[in-house]
């Protein structure tokens, strides 16, 4: 066994390196195939000129071969009838008292010396060696002159029915010709009754005009090719060439080049298509910086619009305050209207921030104030911000944050803002259900849920929820008082990060938001330490809170009037809380 194994072994290290490099080569091949139109074209017309070419050689051969043998059959036919008539008459004119192996003999070379200069009979069906052959009867033995032993047994058998016949076969004869020959074989009417007359016609000549036939086609059917492979590549190449020069301008033209176009020579179909697409660079190049001139005239006009407004705001903003501060010596609608006065202005306030972000964010200015810290910081602070939208609609705020800290490269005030935005869209939209927010962090990315348990999103809007006023249902009311921007910017905030914000939803089954983050900064996320797409596991209040379990976790929660820390069976210390009206009740499972 232990040699055997080594023999394997062997086997496998000088066999590797063959597989190895028949691997590579295929997979070169295969790319090249693949890439190469001009390569396909080629080779797609050399394949089938070669099949018919060899068609054409196979079917001439096989006629001219035909035309050859029909005409040695026929020249050999006539030849035999002069032959028996020979034969015939020399044996009619021999002394009945020779024997008969004489009387052959004589018949056999009345026959070859037909011709004075031949050694073998000729004609016009060319050379021939005759062979008479009468077999025995009786207490007479068999005689023959010639070759008696090339005539096959199956031909003897047809003459000796009184038929005419002729078969091609192969002779051997040491003292004459080796090679494929015609035997023609006839009965005669002659003295000896069952004398049997063959004539043996050599095909070397025959067969050096088909090897010459032969020949020719396949040098032909070589020449032929190499010259259809070549017009082949010539008009491959006049066809690609133009697409080549088109595939390289486009690139170029996508990269920002809008000046380049093709070169137009001639007036055939390359030239048209060169004609039409340099119309169409035309036109996309016009409708490009049409398009650029608005954007950058839309975001001038956002920022200035923004920034002119500030003025008259504060100045509004400080009389508001002064009404408002007033407002207990005013009846109560007036004062009910300073209160709205005041909600209104923080909401004006607030959209004209957003809109000056975002408009930072189109014109390419907003900068990334990274630094290293526990990201769980930036979820309590917007844990802290939402506190109060939580307390009004009842929300309980489940937090999942692992013990130990999480260190990234961030920006707090820009995650912050993300978490902000994502809290208060799911306790606008959760019905009042518990809120999750989930941290789990990986050697690369860190990663944050927010799962809502509320009206969910329908097919196609996990999309279009990241739309600047973008609103599922418009007639929804909103709590945190939103300016329909914050999702916008929260997508710009985590690209700024290299990151990546994500949604899920179904209709009655909630939203979930994943925002993943590197933890170096510059380097691109490829894998999410948390799902997108919930699970099924369930939630009861009292009871751990369902998720991964390899990183320590820590379960916070807010509470309207003050944390409380308490000790769950079989767990380590969680802190939890709940929030407004809800504190103390037993909620139903969720899931989360």
């Amino acid at each position: 066994m232990t040699g055997v194994s080594r023999w394997r072994r062997r086997v496998n290290r000088r066999v590797s390196p063959i597989l190895r490099w028949g691997h590579s080569l295929s997979n070169t091949l295969a790319h090249t195939w693949r890439r190469s139109l001009q390569l396909r074209v080629v080779v797609s017309t050399l394949t089938l000129s070669l099949i018919v070419i060899v068609v054409l050689g196979v079917v001439l051969t096989s006629q001219i071969t035909d035309r050859l043998l029909e005409t040695k059959i026929n020249a050999a036919t006539e030849e035999m009838d002069r032959a028996r008539s020979t034969v015939e008459g020399q044996l009619a004119g021999a002394d009945d008292s020779s024997s008969p192996t004489t009387q052959l003999d004589g018949a056999r070379a009345a026959l070859t010396n037909r011709e004075p200069d031949a050694g073998q009979a000729s004609g016009s069906a060319g050379t021939f060696d005759p062979v008479l052959i009468v077999p025995g009867d009786g207490p007479r033995a068999p005689t023959s002159s010639g070759p008696a032993d090339q005539i096959p047994e199956s031909l003897r058998a047809f003459v000796q029915a009184g038929q005419v016949a002729y078969q091609f076969a192969t002779v051997n004869d040491p003292e004459g010709y080796s090679g494929p020959a015609l035997i023609v074989g006839s009965p005669t009417a002659s003295a000896i009754s069952t004398l049997e007359l063959y004539l043996v016609f050599p095909l070397a000549s025959e067969d050096r005009s088909l090897s010459l036939v032969r020949g020719t086609l396949l040098v032909g059917g070589a020449v032929l090719a190499v010259l259809l492979a070549a017009i082949a590549l010539l008009v491959a190449r006049q066809v690609v060439l133009p697409i080549r020069s088109a595939s390289r301008i486009a690139v170029r033209f996508a990269d920002g080049r809008l000046k380049e176009r093709m070169p137009v020579r001639g007036e055939d179909d390359m030239a048209r298509l060169a004609m039409s697409f340099n119309e169409m660079a035309e036109s996309l190049s016009k409708q490009i910086t049409q398009l650029e001139e608005f954007g950058n005239l839309q975001k001038r006009f956002t920022s200035d619009v923004s920034h002119e407004l500030r003025t008259p705001l504060t100045t509004v903003r400080m009389a508001a305050d002064l009404i408002h501060d007033g407002s207990d010596d005013l009846d109560p609608v007036l004062r009910r209207s300073s209160e709205l006065l005041v909600a209104e202005l923080d909401r004006f306030e607030g959209l004209l921030a957003d809109l000056l972000e975002i408009s930072r964010h189109d014109a390419g200015v907003a900068e990334l104030a990274a630094e290293q810290l526990d990201v769980r910081m930036c979820a309590r602070a917007a844990i802290s911000t939402v506190r109060h939208l939580a307390r009004e609609s009842g929300t309980e705020l489940i937090v999942d944050l692992p013990d130990e800290a999480v260190m990234a490269e961030v920006d707090p005030r820009r995650v912050e803002r993300i978490l902000r935005n994502l809290l208060a869209n799911a306790i606008d939209h959760g019905e009042g259900k518990p809120v999750l927010l989930r941290l789990r962090a990986d050697d690369s990315a860190t990663a944050f849920i927010v799962r809502d348990q509320g009206v969910g999103l329908r097919p196609g809007e996990e999309k279009l929820v990241f739309n600047r006023f973008w609103r599922s249902d418009p007639s929804r009311v909103r709590r945190s008082g939103g300016t329909g921007l914050g999702l916008a910017i929260s997508v710009e905030d985590a690209n700024l990060h290299d990151g990546k914000l994500e949604a899920w939803g179904e209709p009655g089954h909630g939203a979930c938001f994943r925002l993943t983050l590197p933890r170096v900064r510059g380097r691109k996320v490829v894998t999410s330490p948390l799902p997108l797409k919930p699970g099924t596991a369930k939630y009861v209040q009292g009871q751990p809170v369902p998720g991964d379990s390899t990183l320590p976790v820590r379960n916070e929660s807010t509470q309207a009037s003050a944390d409380e820390s308490r000790t769950l069976p079989q767990q380590r210390e969680r802190e939890r809380a709940h929030v407004g009206d809800r504190e103390g009740s037993q909620l139903p499972e969720q899931e989360l």
